[in-house]
């Protein structure tokens, strides 16, 4: 694949855009010699392998993929969406080239995989698969996702019992079940979800007659968010990583 169209896929602009950086030195790529030296290529047209293939962009290091898919510790106060209406969008925090990512729909760059409200923290997966937004939010799949809730009021057996059975929510007729559940201590509930309604653990949490105080997702499939990973910070998603989320 030609280097001006590898920076093209990875969100550094249009082709032209890409063309420009190139030629203007502002693109290196591995030399050919053991030592990992870096050299700076003016040739738009030069071809490279893709698949594995790291570059550097005015100096900022940058691995290849022809989808991406990252993980991030989600801070409190901000809005799963391009268009925010009161705080500041989680987009905000990605780089560029994450954000203008090329995709055949209007939409650009990589998309959140479900939301999280403005006041919950925590794991929140984004990528520019379709596919894999569709399956990992399908209630078919029932992929779990693990909440830690602290709660206004003490909890009891009885209240976790009932989130187990099965809740009615305002909207549905139909119980509201968790797939786990467990106090962990007398404010701090554990609760695995395998489907994502609206406001769903804060509903649930006040059909026991309880209240969430604080919300932080730390689970989905069987990827844990690890604690190195501060809030508002990211990282790249292998394929190891995917199996776990996925199960695949």
């Amino acid at each position: 694949m030609q280097l001006q169209e590898i920076l093209y896929t990875q969100g550094f602009g249009t082709r032209r855009v890409c063309a420009g950086l190139i030629q203007q030195g502002w693109v290196q790529v591995p030399g050919e010699s053991a030592d990992g030296e870096w050299v700076v290529c003016k040739d738009a047209g030069a071809e490279f392998e893709a698949t594995g293939l790291r570059f550097k962009v005015q100096g900022v290091e940058w691995p290849y993929f022809e989808k991406a898919y990252v993980l991030l510790n989600k801070p409190n106060g901000t809005e799963c969406s391009q268009k925010p209406s009161t705080y500041p969008s989680i987009y905000t925090l990605l780089p560029s080239p994450l954000r203008l990512r090329p995709q055949k729909a209007a939409v650009q760059g990589v998309q959140a995989v479900g939301r999280l409200d403005q006041d919950t923290t925590g794991m929140l997966l984004l990528t520019d698969d379709g596919k894999f937004i569709h399956r990992m939010s399908s209630p078919r799949h029932h992929v779990p996702k693990v909440y830690e809730v602290t709660v206004k009021h003490p909890l009891d057996e009885r209240q976790v019992q009932k989130l187990l059975g099965g809740v009615v929510l305002d909207d549905d007729p139909q119980p509201v079940r968790a797939a786990a559940c467990e106090a962990v201590s007398e404010f701090h509930l554990r609760l695995t979800l395998t489907e994502g309604k609206y406001h769903q653990v804060k509903r649930m949490v006040a059909a026991v007659s309880n209240r969430v105080e604080a919300l932080h997702r730390s689970q989905i499939g069987g990827l844990t968010l690890a604690t190195g990973l501060a809030p508002g910070q990211w990282r790249w998603l292998d394929a190891a990583d995917l199996a776990r989320v996925s199960g695949l």
